[in-house]
């Protein structure tokens, strides 16, 4: 479907995804002035009084950038709110975000229909994770405006199913705004999540390893160094399934092949599970479409990487199609 401004000026059709822990002011400037929808959790901004510091800073700062530079204005950005029992702020955290209109809300670990309408009022977009086919209806039918089916291989919380049967079962249904997340590392899999259907790629591993995440020097090293082998699945750390760096899990002291399951009713985002060791912080979240990832650079560089990459994956797609022009292409598929 064509994007609603101003989400239709984006340099790649690429989102980058909420980062715990890792994903603050410096990262979402540096995303949204790169061209990308840049976000970060609500969590992150601790005491809660630092999202509205937080927003003021990215919202001053883009303003800026779009002063400076009309010919190639920041992309917006996104906050993303953990709509869980366990998070009591959210409806402070909701507060601040309508105080500061923010373009595109991202909803995970629950749906609410009360977050969604008040997005609506003040003229943004909403987008919920999903795991399933059944989430994603639930998701809709509740008022989101669009979907993140959060295919195998994600980073961090994720789901087991192919991105393929996802996007396939989704949009049977379901034509409105949908960013395919797992395993994107590379522009060619942001052209792939296109020729699913998908609006926008959803990318977040490969963010960690850049100069402006706030991650530690040994994580960034874990993703240049890692690859889709030596990331495992597991909910013992959060009692939610999802990818972590298996030497992060090594460095715990704990055997990655012989993990525990943890109890999903006990659920905590940041306690380690039955581990001493804490999920994000000492426990390091990554998805399998890391391998590409080959140096620790700035989100500039990142970002034009991934356009090199998308370019000439078309090119080639073209090359291959034996049509002349896109135009030809399209014309052939209607």
């Amino acid at each position: 479907m064509p994007l609603p401004a101003p989400f239709d000026r984006l340099r790649l059709p690429l989102i980058g995804s909420p980062l715990f822990i890792v994903s603050g002011p410096e990262l979402v400037i540096a995303q949204c002035k790169a061209g990308i929808i840049g976000s970060f959790p609500a969590l992150n901004a601790r005491p809660q009084s630092q999202l509205d510091e937080w927003l003021h800073q990215i919202t001053e700062e883009l303003a800026a950038h779009n002063r400076a530079h009309p010919e190639r204005p920041a992309a917006p950005y996104a906050v993303n709110q953990i709509v869980h029992k366990t998070n009591d702020r959210v409806d402070a955290d909701m507060a601040t975000c309508e105080k500061w209109q923010v373009p595109m809300v991202i909803t995970s670990l629950g749906a609410r229909e009360d977050i969604y309408t008040a997005v609506r009022n003040w003229g943004g977009v909403t987008m919920h994770d999903v795991i399933n086919n059944r989430f994603a209806r639930k998701a809709i039918e509740k008022g989101a405006t669009g979907l993140i089916p959060v295919a195998a291989g994600a980073g961090g919380h994720a789901g087991a199913l192919s991105p393929f049967a996802l996007m396939q079962e989704i949009r049977e249904w379901f034509d409105g705004l949908v960013a395919l997340s797992g395993a994107v590392g590379h522009g060619a899999t942001i052209l792939a999540a296109q020729a699913l259907r998908a609006d926008f790629a959803y990318a977040g591993s490969a963010f960690i390893a850049t100069k402006e995440a706030n991650a530690d020097a040994a994580y960034k090293d874990g993703i240049v160094e890692g690859s889709s082998e030596g990331i495992v699945y597991t909910n013992l750390f959060t009692g939610v399934h999802g990818n972590y760096l298996r030497s992060s899990i090594e460095a715990a002291g704990m055997d990655p092949d012989n993990l525990p399951v943890s109890d999903p009713s006990k659920m905590n985002f940041g306690s380690g599970g039955n581990t001493k060791a804490k999920a994000w912080k000492d426990i390091w979240g990554s998805g399998q479409g890391i391998g590409p990832i080959k140096e620790v650079g700035t989100v500039e560089d990142l970002v034009a990487r991934f356009e090199r990459e998308y370019h000439a994956a078309k090119a080639q797609l073209l090359a291959n199609s034996g049509y002349a022009s896109w135009g030809a292409m399209a014309e052939a598929a209607e």
